[in-house]
């Protein structure tokens, strides 16, 4: 008998990192829901990075508009079709006019708890933050194809950075991503000869010319403002480290699975630190709630991460490398093999010469008899 499609209406979250952070929920549906069908709603920012989802009907870029008006679009556009499930990870109002047999809207926290990362707060919505699912992203055989390419001319193990973010203040000084480079991949760095991958969007061209100019360019690899997300995404894949501000590559380096080194100052780690086993966040010696005395609302046009040290960096980022590195394999050895064949192999005739002992002579021992057998019979 033959299933029927599973409609799914999954509306994601406009920014970068927030898209990234929840997509191991649609992950997480089509493996449990094998005959899912995705209408996937997306930022014109975000909607590239799901543009392979297998089983995708449609996928939607909306543009926000006043008086919220995009919402009202997007009703008449979805409106048609009943829904097995309506996921809104924006929050709206717009599922309680479709007809859906199931609804999981993103609520606000309550105020007053404690905070929590953006995976978790995501997982509560499909009600798993038991087994929270890991950012995921799915990524076509053109897509993988198209990276492998761009990675094809050179050898080494490939360092990536991104030295750029959304706003100035939570951006490290891209001199001293340069420094950190030319550290990791020069003489007697643990990535020495190895190749510097730099990302970014159309408009961190000039964060990551001070890098760019650290490396030649045949152990260059710059994608500035030149691939889309999911490209970026691929090319993480086969990145043997990453080091780069709060951003949404940051988040896209984690989801790929590569060893990532988050840094961090006026944003909260225990909300947006990247999230997996290989991941980890860095800050310099003040906390999140100091910037947050000094910069209220998070706004100010200045540079807020002078004070995380160059040292710090490129420590942590060889400590990470060394962390994450490929176990060595040592060939097993098999003894019982061993022992049959030390116990079959040709016998070997070892001749031992006899000792010469020397003759001793008895000493003569003053006052005493010698016990003749006459005398004792005597």
């Amino acid at each position: 008998m033959a299933i029927g499609r599973f409609p799914i209406l999954f509306i994601t979250a406009s920014r970068v990192g927030d898209a990234v952070l929840t997509s191991g929920l649609m992950h997480r549906l089509s493996e449990e829901i094998p005959h899912a069908r995705f209408t996937v709603v997306a930022s014109p920012l975000t909607a590239p990075l799901f543009r392979d989802i297998p089983n995708l009907d449609r996928l939607i870029p909306l543009e926000k508009e006043k008086a919220s008006l995009h919402w009202f679009k997007l009703w008449r556009m979805v409106r048609g079709r009943r829904w097995g499930v309506v996921v809104d990870m924006r929050g709206s109002a717009l599922s309680r006019f479709l007809n859906a047999r199931r609804r999981a809207v993103k609520k606000p926290l309550a105020p007053g708890l404690e905070p929590l990362h953006k995976v978790l707060e995501a997982a509560r919505v499909l009600r798993v933050e038991d087994d929270p699912p890991a950012p995921y992203l799915f990524t076509s055989a053109e897509t993988e194809a198209a990276a492998e390419a761009m990675l094809a001319a050179g050898e080494g193990p490939i360092l990536a950075m991104a030295p750029a973010a959304n706003w100035v203040g939570k951006t490290w000084p891209a001199e001293r991503f340069a420094v950190v480079a030319a550290e990791l991949l020069g003489p007697g760095g643990p990535m020495a000869n190895g190749r510097l991958l730099l990302l970014g969007g159309p408009s961190d061209r000039f964060a990551a010319e001070a890098v760019r100019r650290v490396i030649p360019r045949a152990r260059l690899i710059d994608t500035v403002g030149r691939v889309d997300l999911l490209t970026a995404y691929a090319l993480l894949k086969r990145a043997r480290l990453f080091i780069g501000n709060d951003s949404g590559l940051m988040h896209l380096a984690a989801a790929a699975d590569a060893p990532t080194l988050g840094l961090f100052g006026p944003s909260d780690e225990r909300l947006y630190a990247p999230w997996g086993a290989k991941a980890r966040a860095l800050r310099g010696p003040r906390e999140f709630e100091v910037f947050k005395k000094i910069d209220p609302e998070l706004n100010q046009v200045v540079c807020h991460m002078f004070d995380l040290p160059t040292a710090w960096v490129t420590s942590a980022a060889r400590k990470l490398f060394a962390d994450t590195a490929e176990p060595v394999e040592v060939e097993a050895i098999d003894v019982e093999a061993t022992e049959v064949a030390l116990l079959e192999g040709p016998a070997v005739a070892v001749e031992v010469a006899e000792p010469e002992v020397a003759a001793v002579e008895e000493p003569e021992l003053a006052g005493v008899e010698d016990p003749s057998p006459t005398s004792a019979s005597a």
